[in-house]
């Protein structure tokens, strides 16, 4: 029996929150319970918000935390397979030039499954230039095929989705060169040979368009498992704990055992929260334990708590 292979891709465009750690930790666990190998991918192909520097920063946070990994890759390293996978695309078709901009996408007024603005796709009878993909100084599409694709949860979530019909079609290439996530994920998810993927709730709507991808490029479609989120009150609304605090002010309140008990009591992998090290929580580790709804935190300026 081949082993498991799992990654935590955490995008390097700021410093690690309790959001990320959360993640990072119920990923480790996951793998290190099932034998698995468990890679970091730091996802930096977006040149205009990350940098060396904050990849390093992420490193850092993770390994204060006290999480080891199997191995440690840059994605931005993987250029080369990315426009491998722009050409063998466009060699079938599937790639256009897109002008439209973030605001006339707005205009619109279509929502998207994942919260955001629906491509219309206004500008998808258009061809590439006589150059190729290469020579496109927009954004760059992918044409997708209206089909429902029905990947499965672990935890139950529901991934179904007609990606065209529900999301438009996708960037694959910002016009600023940069490689966008959808296909750097998929693409090094596949080269890596990936065969599970736990990552938050927050991600699951883009899973249609990575199976979409996946079959495009005759790569497998791994196992998933989306968890729940922490979030904070922003502008009387909920959303992700990221903004409030990161982990240099983190680590100014708390040890990092003492910041993982209180996270591993947040998920309900312990009764109480009480300082303990990643490796205490395997030999109890299991997903019926830790908890289905999101949950809402909030950080004083010493401490994180939850609202009363």
């Amino acid at each position: 029996m081949n082993r498991e292979v799992c990654r935590f891709a955490p995008t390097t465009s700021g410093p690690a929150h309790p959001g990320t750690l959360l993640a990072a930790l119920l990923c480790w666990l996951d793998a290190r319970s099932r034998g698995a190998r468990l890679l970091l991918r730091l996802e930096d192909v977006d040149s205009t918000r990350c940098t060396p520097q904050s990849a390093d920063d992420m490193r850092a946070a993770l390994d204060w935390f006290g999480l080891d990994w199997d191995e440690v890759s840059l994605q931005s390293a993987n250029r080369a397979a990315h426009e491998v996978a722009l050409d063998r695309l466009a060699e079938r078709g599937l790639l256009y030039p897109c002008a439209c901009s973030r605001s006339e996408i707005k205009r619109s007024g279509e929502r998207a499954a994942d919260g955001g603005w629906r491509y219309s796709g206004s500008c998808r009878d258009r061809p590439l230039p006589q150059g190729g993909w290469r020579a496109v100084r927009e954004t760059l599409r992918l044409r997708l095929v209206s089909e429902r694709i029905e990947p499965e949860d672990e935890g139950g979530v529901d991934l179904a989705q007609d990606p065209a019909a529900e999301m438009g079609d996708p960037v694959l290439l910002g016009r600023s060169g940069s490689i966008a996530y959808h296909l750097a994920a998929v693409v090094d998810d596949g080269q890596r040979q990936v065969t599970r993927v736990v990552r938050g709730r927050d991600l699951a709507a883009s899973t249609a368009i990575h199976v979409a991808l996946q079959r495009l490029l005759g790569l497998s479609t791994p196992s998933y498992r989306h968890h729940f989120l922490l979030l904070e009150e922003s502008g009387g609304k909920l959303a992700k704990l990221h903004g409030a605090v990161g982990w240099h002010e983190l680590r100014e309140h708390y040890a990092p055992e003492a910041l993982c008990g209180l996270l591993a009591a947040a998920a309900g992998l312990i009764e109480a929260a009480a300082p303990i090290r990643p490796g205490e929580l395997l030999a109890a580790f299991d997903w019926r334990r830790v908890r289905g709804e999101d949950l809402s935190m909030r950080w004083t300026g010493e401490s994180l708590v939850h609202p009363a």
